[in-house]
């Protein structure tokens, strides 16, 4: 099936250029120039990835990401025209799945898509493997739905958030370094000054965490990256 993407971009110009050369790679696309037309799409015709313009007149980008991920999975890549760190820094945390800044070049965004619905796709569809569901405090994680579950409440993992809690339970005490975790994530090569990863681990630890300043799982090795620290287990109700 046809991944379907809608572009949410109010500069008549870039969007049309972008959306040209997306249908020539094979993706249905929907153009649309602002929140209230966004919303009417997604009602009718949900997409699996939003390319959101972070400067939209009226509702921007970083409050349709705000909204959009407290009520669903679909992946979002921003759009910004400013070379800002802060804007990439607020818009992960708000939950965005990644960004590029303009201009960019258009195989880059082509690979980021890729990557964002190889990481997105057929959530749930898949038969559970063994221990595909594990444990740690009071946190059950069930991998197939990309959830983590306690007594008290749910919270549902971005595909960025998902990526980087599957590899540190996997590898409980093994350290990862920022490097690594941004090739793991789909961001590729580490640039300079890019704190994405560290963006990405204060949102799982304010999700995960009872005092996210002073972690009891996901913890920073000074100088080296981020390991796993609590004892993960296999559900004992899963087979294996």
């Amino acid at each position: 099936m046809t991944a379907h993407i809608l572009i949410v971009e109010d500069d008549r110009v870039t969007r049309m250029r972008l959306a040209g050369y997306l249908r020539s790679l094979g993706y249905r696309i929907t153009e649309v120039e602002d929140a209230e037309d966004m919303q009417a799409v997604i009602d009718t015709d949900p997409p699996e990835i939003l390319l959101l313009d972070i400067g939209l007149e009226g509702k921007d980008g970083l409050t349709i990401t705000r909204e959009q991920r407290a009520r669903s999975r679909v992946g979002i890549i921003l759009l910004t025209s400013r070379d800002e760190q802060v804007d990439r820094i607020v818009g992960l945390e708000m939950g965005a799945d990644d960004y590029v800044t303009k201009p960019f070049d258009r195989r880059e965004l082509a690979a980021r898509i890729k990557n964002l619905l190889f990481r997105i796709t057929d959530i749930g569809r898949s038969a559970p493997a063994p221990g595909a569901v594990e444990n740690f405090g009071p946190w059950h994680f069930d991998r197939i739905r990309r959830r983590l579950v306690s007594a008290a409440r749910v919270e549902t993992l971005s595909g960025q958030e998902f990526d980087l809690l599957d590899v540190l339970t996997r590898n409980p005490s093994v350290t990862f370094g920022r490097p690594r975790l941004s090739e793991i994530v789909g961001r590729g090569e580490l640039r300079p000054g890019d704190r994405t990863i560290d963006v990405l681990i204060g949102r799982l630890r304010r999700k995960i965490e009872t005092n996210p300043a002073q972690p009891e799982f996901v913890l920073t090795q000074m100088g080296e990256g981020y390991c796993f620290a609590a004892p993960v287990s296999p559900d004992p109700d899963q087979p294996g």
